[in-house]
């Protein structure tokens, strides 16, 4: 264990002859076994987790009940047991139908049914033929609401045209999911019709719609109508606020973040999801401060590095752009250095549309405009010029065009700044008045151009980038 823990990425044969002096065939056997031990044992350390915290998914406590209760159950109907099996298949059911389990309500159902008939038990036998009948008529529509919903979901993890062409279909499916759910009247269906109308709303922008979506289904369950073994309020909390975000409305958002964020346990990917949510609704607000206590936070998880690849490189980026609004005091110059090498070297983000190019270049523009670095500062906006002109061209693509184009006024008003702005006012306010685009489309805006406009033309002021002495 010791040589796993100081070398992680072993080989399977460094491995067995640290373990067993050579890597012979036996020896690869014998790790192999003790690899099924190992396994064995921790998966029974499965049956020991607590799933009772209430910031976990509400709703697997109580299917994990019904789980350890149907397999005492089977175990009990093999061994003839009766009339314990049938008392717990009573109790399961009824568990099944307050958490609206359909699929464990049809199992307790069927074993209920196969029960009565083995003992001969006629009325009890008839009622459980009609409670089976009925549960699985629901879950057929369930399957069928599900089956639309994922084919849908799986289309929007893919590239923008595929989202794009969703969204031409989403208000079809659904009403093809409003149609199911009129009939099965359950929780799932309601589930799916609610996640695949934010959906929609925000592949189209509408996040004032997302937010109202979100508050009424917030007041539902208040007001106990909906179920509350079974609604993930974490969910809801992480769209509503995702919505005040992309609605512009950080400074709300920021406040609600701070209540919803004791709901989310540390452990969790979707700790990590809202976190990251949590720093944007800050930087938007401009409480740079807050940002950092939170990117603080974040590292110091210890999943924090177990994170996919394109999530830690979102978080170096957020982290970097909090470093360049709040620099230290006093930089030595070996960090100086690190932080323009590393600035250079940044991870290159998917060629499609969407994503976080922009925001790249961006960052690299603005160091090298504090460093006064004239060629650094028209290669960087050479390529956000070329990067418009290949990819922005979308009418969704409004804001980042016209930030792009301030940004190029820079160099005509030959880094002036009062010139600059002067210039650039109509362009501004065009940029203030453009609301951003719906989720499928959008550059992300780790600051608002709004602000990273005020942030260049701050640096202007401070001084124009120079030639290099060199000429380099």
């Amino acid at each position: 264990m010791k040589t796993l823990a100081e070398a992680p990425d072993a080989t399977q044969l460094q491995v067995v002859k640290a373990l067993y002096g050579k890597a012979t065939p036996t020896n690869v056997r014998a790790l192999h076994k003790l690899q099924s031990r190992v396994r064995s044992k921790l998966l029974n350390q499965l049956y020991f987790l607590d799933h009772s915290d209430p910031r976990h998914l509400v709703s697997r406590r109580y299917e994990l009940e019904c789980l350890d209760m149907l397999h005492k159950v089977s175990i009990l109907y093999a061994e003839r047991e009766y009339k314990l099996s049938e008392r717990l298949l009573q109790r399961c059911l009824a568990l099944a139908e307050k958490g609206e389990f359909t699929q464990y309500a049809v199992l307790c159902a069927r074993m209920l049914r196969n029960l009565h008939a083995e003992k001969r038990d006629v009325i009890p036998y008839k009622k459980a033929v009609k409670v089976l009948t009925h549960v699985q008529q629901v879950l057929a529509l369930e399957d069928e609401a599900e089956q639309l919903y994922t084919a849908t979901q799986l289309a929007l993890s893919g590239t923008v045209a595929a989202r794009r062409a969703v969204l031409a279909v989403l208000p079809e499916r659904i009403a093809q999911l409003e149609a199911l759910h009129r009939k099965a009247r359950s929780f799932t269906t309601y589930n799916v019709v609610y996640r695949a109308r934010l959906a929609y709303e925000e592949l189209q922008g509408n996040f004032q719609e997302m937010i109202r979506v979100t508050a009424a289904a917030s007041r539902r369950l208040k007001e106990g109508k909906l179920n509350e073994r079974r609604f993930d309020l974490r969910f809801n909390h992480f769209v509503s606020i995702y919505a005040y975000l992309r609605s512009r409305q950080p400074v709300q958002g920021l406040r609600l973040a701070e209540e919803y964020n004791r709901d989310f346990h540390p452990s969790s990917n979707n700790w990590f999801y809202f976190q990251e949510h949590y720093v944007l609704l800050a930087l938007h607000a401009e409480q740079y401060e807050r940002a950092q206590e939170l990117m603080e936070i974040i590292t110091k998880n210890p999943a924090y590095l177990i994170q996919r690849e394109a999530a830690l490189q979102r978080w170096n980026l957020y982290r970097a752009y909090i470093d360049f609004v709040l620099p230290p005091a006093r930089p030595s110059i070996a960090r100086q250095r690190q932080m323009a090498q590393w600035v250079l070297q940044l991870p290159e983000y998917s060629r499609d549309k969407r994503g976080h190019n922009v925001a790249i270049l961006v960052l690299q523009l603005l160091h090298f405009l504090r460093e006064r670095n004239l060629e650094a500062v028209l290669l960087r906006l050479e390529r956000l010029r070329k990067y418009q002109q290949r990819h922005l061209y979308e009418p969704t693509t409004v804001r980042s065009r016209l930030f792009l184009r301030l940004l190029q006024l820079i160099v005509e008003k030959n880094f002036d700044a009062a010139k600059a702005a002067e210039r650039g006012k109509v362009l501004f306010q065009q940029l203030q008045d453009t609301a951003p685009p719906g989720e499928a489309f959008a550059e992300v805006e780790i600051i608002p151009y709004e602000h990273l406009w005020e942030l260049v033309l701050k640096l202007l002021r401070e001084g124009a980038p120079v030639a290099n002495e060199l000429g380099l």
